[in-house]
C-alpha cells in the first residue's frame, strides 16, 4: 500500500487539537486497538475517534499499517543510500526516488547529502541492481553513497505526539486505563 501523500505547502495545514494527539498517540501503542476504547480514554465517543481518525488520515498526517522487520521476513538487505544531486534537481530526483518499490523512506536533507533513502531488496543482486541500474540513471543524481545495515536494534513509531491513558488488560482480558 503506498503512503498517502503528505499535505502540500499550499494547503492550509490540519490543526491538532489534545483530542487528536491522544488519539495519535493511542494508535502509535497500538494500531489495533478497538476506536471505542481509545473513545473511552480520550474521553469521546466512538464515532467521534472513527470521524478524527478518517480525518487525520485524509490530511496525510496519520497512517495505520502493520510494520515488520523486512530482515526477519525474507528479505536479506536493508540499506541506507546518501545521494548527492545536481543543483535544482532535488524535487524531481526525490520524486523518481520515491516511485522505486524498494523505498521505504525518501528524505530531502540538510548536510553532506540531499537525499537520504532507505530501501529494502531480496539480496545483494538485487540491490546492485536498484543503485547502479535504476538509482544512479535518476536525472540529477551525481553522487551516491551506500550504508548497509547490518541488524536493527530499535525500529520505534510512537515518538510522543501527546499523552495516552495507560491501558492495561484486568484478567479476564478486558482493558483498564489507570
Amino acid at each position: 500500500m503506498t503512503p498517502p501523500a503528505p499535505p502540500r505547502p499550499t494547503e492550509t495545514p490540519l490543526r491538532l487539537d489534545d483530542t487528536d494527539r491522544r488519539i495519535i498517540a493511542a494508535l502509535q501503542a497500538d494500531g489495533r486497538r478497538p476506536y471505542s476504547r481509545i473513545g473511552e480514554a480520550a474521553g469521546v465517543s466512538e464515532s467521534v475517534v472513527r470521524y478524527r481518525v478518517g480525518r487525520l488520515e485524509q490530511a496525510g498526517i496519520l497512517q495505520v499499517v502493520g510494520i515488520a522487520d523486512p530482515l526477519k521476513i525474507g528479505f536479506d538487505l536493508m540499506a541506507m543510500i546518501g545521494v548527492k544531486v545536481t543543483p535544482g534537481h532535488l524535487q524531481p530526483a526525490c520524486a523518481a526516488i520515491t516511485a522505486f518499490p524498494e523505498t521505504s523512506y525518501v528524505a530531502a536533507i540538510a548536510g553532506a547529502y540531499d537525499i537520504l533513502v532507505e530501501v529494502v531488496c531480496r539480496d545483494t543482486a538485487h540491490f546492485t541492481e536498484l543503485l547502479t541500474e535504476r538509482l544512479h540513471a535518476v536525472e540529477g543524481v551525481a553522487d551516491t553513497e551506500s550504508f548497509l545495515i547490518l541488524e536493527i536494534h530499535k525500529m520505534a513509531y510512537g515518538w510522543g505526539v501527546g499523552e495516552v491513558a495507560d491501558v492495561t488488560e484486568d484478567r479476564n482480558g478486558r482493558e483498564e486505563t489507570s
